[in-house]
């Protein structure tokens, strides 16, 4: 590999090396197969790991590796998104890439416009043929998920990457916020329903002492940059906010009727920046959360001193703080329903399918035909129960268990399938997690039995469960634009992103603005929304309708 230097300095250009590469005749299909001395095939496999595991020595790695006959020999990124994700595009830009990529959605994946580039430069190969002849499991779920194959199929007609399908109940609702109830109780205050009601709890928090230490610690309301859920949780009492991808950056886009549209010029949605900037320059909005990572927000939430957290937008409270704490200090959180506005607005974000429209796994031209081959029964193998079980939880005994007598499903109506053992309670690095999410479809997850008390951290999965129950419904899916299954024009593509990020610094910028106060939203306003269509808003909405159209009209 070369020096980090030399490979910043590639990133500038990844195209002309990348395309170089390409036609280059390295294409893996015609090489000899680089075998182990016991028979087993050497795969390159680029993979996320977190600092509890070793993919090279993991349990469910040397399974795999027996059962398919595989020698991986990875190369692996942290867990930290934008780190992971530039080593993964200076490997494809010095031509230094992997056979196989091997992500985690909420970490590193593919775009659908990075994946369309790199198909037609022959980097990716595609796999329909392979899935086809190889791998009924992943043509089974292809052929019965039909958002899926949308998903997957480019408008070529090739299946370049496969994305992660996870129907995570808890996780379709993401817009949620976590308020210690036992403060609201100490307090005699009820849960809040409208927008005052939570300014006014907020303050009561903030002067009430409600941890009872005699100081004034307490933080009505904190969260992390990465994990932050607060503008639109705030802002669903005013305007839909449309969740986009699970990257963490959110989208900008809503259907109006047929039209595509955005929410952020709309009056709506200034007055939902009013609101939020009120609890701000009320002291009751935490200035940390617009700066601090995920590591800063569980330190406040494990304070050994005192409980400081009044509430959190995040997705779930484990987020916060860790579970089972010897002062019982995660049973104090619940989950607050979706305000209403004044206008009587109460809306909540939907992301559908949980998973986003990232690409997960990519099978390059370095593979030749008997890596693809392993590789592709190995998926294939990952989209049934049993080795979905295997490889996400572990070894039987190790990661989950057979259910016993009286267990209960998720889903009470639902046959258990499987207990997981408790995270505490499991051996580190004896499973791949996240990274073997394939199939993950509703009926495979509420299978799993979860304990009724809600407060325990086996039955944690039961408490995410239940709580989302109060935000569905309050999505507004005639606004959501299906932004997982319209593929736009691939010479869009590139356009399409650059915008994308553009818009997305602007609008970020000015929001943070206006919460904050170093902009003056009643001065300002207009000039941002103006503004917009001098970094592209016209002509990104102008590219996803046409994109939208060729999908409808598809259908």
């Amino acid at each position: 590999m070369r020096s980090t230097r030399k490979k910043v300095a590639a990133l500038t250009v990844a195209t002309a090396m990348v395309v170089a590469g390409c036609s280059s005749g390295t294409n893996g299909e015609g090489a000899e197969p680089e075998l182990t001395a016991d028979g087993k095939i050497v795969i390159d496999t680029f993979s996320p790991a977190d600092p509890d595991t070793n993919l090279d020595t993991n349990t469910v790695t040397k399974f795999v590796s027996d059962k398919f006959k595989i020698q991986f020999r990875w190369q692996t990124t942290t867990y930290d998104a934008g780190p992971a994700r530039e080593k993964r595009q200076v490997a494809l830009a010095s031509g230094d890439y992997p056979d196989m990529f091997f992500l985690i959605p909420w970490v590193d994946s593919f775009s659908q416009a990075e994946v369309l580039k790199l198909g037609q430069q022959g980097v990716a190969v595609p796999l329909e043929t392979l899935i086809k002849e190889h791998a009924p499991n992943i043509q089974k779920a292809l052929d019965s998920i039909p958002a899926l194959k949308e998903m997957a199929t480019a408008p070529d007609g090739h299946i370049y990457a496969l994305p992660q399908w996870a129907d995570c109940y808890h996780c379709t609702y993401p817009d949620k916020l976590w308020i210690n109830t036992a403060w609201l109780k100490k307090l005699n205050l009820e849960m809040p329903k409208t927008t005052e009601d939570l300014r006014t709890v907020l303050k009561a928090f903030k002067t009430q002492d409600p941890n009872g230490n005699g100081e004034a610690d307490e933080i009505p309301m904190t969260t992390a940059v990465a994990n932050s859920t607060l503008l639109p949780y705030l802002m669903s009492a005013f305007a839909y906010s449309p969740v986009g991808t699970n990257n963490g950056v959110r989208g900008l886009l809503v259907l109006n009727g047929d039209k595509v549209d955005t929410p952020v010029d709309k009056d709506a949605w200034r007055e939902g920046l009013t609101y939020i900037a009120s609890l701000y320059k009320d002291g009751l909005i935490d200035p940390a959360s617009f700066t601090q990572n995920a590591d800063a927000l569980q330190a406040i939430g494990d304070n050994p001193k005192a409980v400081t957290i009044g509430s959190s937008p995040v997705l779930h409270p484990g987020i916060f703080g860790h579970l089972g704490a010897e002062d019982g200090r995660d049973k104090q959180y619940d989950a607050v329903p979706p305000l209403t506005g004044p206008g009587g607005k109460s809306y909540t974000g939907l992301q559908y399918p949980s998973s986003g429209n990232g690409f997960a796994f990519m099978l390059t031209n370095k593979a030749g035909k008997e890596a693809q081959l392993a590789a592709i029964k190995m998926l294939d193998y990952i989209y049934t129960d049993e080795g979905q079980l295997q490889t996400w939880a572990g070894p039987e005994g190790v990661g989950w268990k057979k259910p016993e007598s009286g267990d209960i499903a998720l889903d009470e109506n639902a046959t258990p399938m499987y207990k997981t053992v408790p995270g505490a309670e499991k051996p580190k690095n004896t499973s791949w997690d996240a990274l073997a999410q394939y199939n993950n479809t509703l009926a495979f997850r509420n299978a799993q039995v979860v304990p009724k008390d809600v407060y325990s951290e086996a039955g944690y999965e039961r408490r995410l469960f239940e709580a989302t129950k109060l935000y569905e419904g309050h999505e507004d899916k005639a606004q959501v634009f299906p932004t997982t299954s319209v593929w736009t024009d691939p010479a869009n593509a590139a356009e399409l992103a650059t915008l994308k990020t553009n818009l997305d610094s602007y609008v970020t910028q000015y929001q943070l603005g206006f919460i904050t106060g170093s902009k003056n939203i009643d001065t300002e306003w207009d000039a941002f929304v103006q503004g917009l269509d001098g970094v592209g808003m016209k002509r990104y909405l102008e590219l996803n309708q046409q994109a939208y159209d060729k999908y409808k009209a598809g259908k």
